[in-house]
This record gives C-alpha cells, sequence and structure tokens, in this order.
C-alpha cells in the first residue's frame, strides 16, 4: 500500500480528498491528517509517508514554511492549490506535481500514477522550487528535466534547441549534450515560449538567440550548432517576422 499523509487547514477538502483517494485510488491509504503548518510539522516527524498532499495556503502559514522545516523530503509532495498562479509556474519550471481545487479524479489518478512509475529522490526538484519562489519577480533561469535516470537542473540560455520524440522531448545543448526527457514537448513550449524560444515546426522548438541563418529556398534554419531545423509551411511567414524582430 502506498502510505499518505494531507496536511490542509480545511477539514472539508481533507476529508474529500480522502474520500476521492478511496474512490479511485485503491492502493493507498491515510495513515495521518494535520491542519497547518505546526502540527503538520510534528505529524511528519513521526510519520514517515510515501506521499504528502500538502495545501499551500494555510492559516498558520504556507506549504512552503513546512518545507523549510524539514531537513530531507524522502517522499513525493504533491501540492494542492487553489489559484496561485506565481506558485503554479514554479511548479511547472521545477518539475514538482500539484493539484488545483476542487481537486479532478482524473488528475489525482494520474499524479498517483506518475508517483507509481517515477519515484525518485526528489530533494533536488524542492530545491529549485525554493529558488524560483525566492527570486519571484526575476526571470526563470534553470528548468528541471526528468529522464528515466534522474533529475537534472539544467540553465536555460543553455538550451538550444528542443525536438519532439512522441511522448518525450529530447533536450539539445551547447557542447553537444543532450537529454531525453519524459514529457511532451507542449509542456516545454508553453514555458520557454517566454524565454525566446519559438515553435518553427511541429516538432522542433528553438533558441532564438542560437539562430544564424534562414535558408529560404529549403525552409531551414541554421543553427550556432551547425544543425538545420525544417521550418513548416504554415509558420513560414510568422517565423520569417520573428527574425525580422530579432
Amino acid at each position: 500500500m502506498i502510505r499518505a499523509i494531507i496536511i490542509d487547514d480545511i477539514e472539508h477538502a481533507r476529508v474529500t480528498l480522502k474520500k476521492d483517494l478511496d474512490t479511485y485510488v485503491h492502493d493507498i491509504e491515510v495513515i495521518g491528517e494535520a491542519n497547518g503548518v505546526v502540527e503538520g510539522a510534528k505529524l511528519l516527524r513521526n510519520l514517515q509517508p510515501d506521499i504528502l498532499f500538502l495545501d499551500i495556503q494555510m492559516q498558520d502559514g504556507s506549504g512552503f514554511d513546512l518545507l523549510d522545516i524539514l531537513p530531507d523530503i524522502k517522499f513525493k509532495i504533491i501540492f494542492i492549490t487553489a489559484s496561485d498562479a506565481h506558485a503554479i509556474k514554479a511548479f511547472r519550471y521545477s518539475a514538482i506535481d500539484y493539484l488545483l481545487k476542487p481537486v479532478d479524479p482524473d488528475e489525482l489518478k494520474a499524479a498517483i500514477q506518475k508517483f507509481r512509475s517515477q519515484h525518485k529522490d526528489e530533494n533536488v526538484k524542492y530545491q529549485l522550487l525554493r529558488e524560483h519562489l525566492k527570486n519571484q519577480h526575476k526571470p526563470h533561469t534553470k528548468l528541471a528535466l526528468n529522464t528515466q535516470e534522474k533529475i537534472h537542473v539544467v540553465g536555460i540560455s543553455d538550451i538550444i534547441r528542443c525536438e519532439s520524440n512522441g511522448n518525450y522531448t529530447e533536450f539539445f545543448f551547447k557542447e553537444s549534450r543532450k537529454l531525453l526527457v519524459t514529457r511532451t514537448m507542449k509542456d516545454y513550449e508553453d514555458l520557454l515560449s517566454p524565454q525566446g524560444f519559438y515553435r518553427v515546426h511541429q516538432s522542433h522548438l528553438v533558441n532564438t538567440a542560437y539562430i544564424k541563418e534562414f535558408v529560404k529556398g529549403d525552409d531551414e534554419l541554421l543553427m550556432l550548432d551547425h544543425t538545420r531545423i525544417p521550418v513548416s509551411t504554415r509558420r513560414k511567414a510568422e517565423v520569417m517576422k520573428m527574425l525580422e524582430e530579432l
């Protein structure tokens, strides 16, 4: 059985989540619950869950305050949030799982399934999350990437391009390094477009800082690493306009 703890200051929310877990996930046991940061910290000193469902905003502090108290995180955290747009953006850059209130049963089942298939040491992701939240008024400079083997924290400015590979995304970096990541390119297009990345083809997302030239006769971009990236016919006009504005 998967052992879970729920920390939320609203009793109805805890009751509803327990009911949903019982209804939709049959191999999970709630071994404890708490109504805030202080009570939650005491509970986690005595019980070690596999998953912690953690509310962000509570009466005696935030879920992030609780994280700061914990010296070492050896369990999966799934944040529960109402609509904190900045926190959600930080979660996505840090590859942190979250559920929006009211919790959708399908998203709950998907989060548990992801835990079953990809459970790893989460400390590196929470360190990055703290960094993103601490520097909330600055552009994000780092991104957490999940591969089959480990979690990599990379500099966004080091990414030359991304290429779709089914349900995976291949990242290409300076110095010929590359990583195959277990998420679709659509996820990364949403995150990286505000950082100077542009989707020039269904399968290609490029960092505009690494574009050398556009080869009109071939409808290709020549990148600074000498790779040639096709530009789709549908996107050709907007790509040419984008290049003129760089």
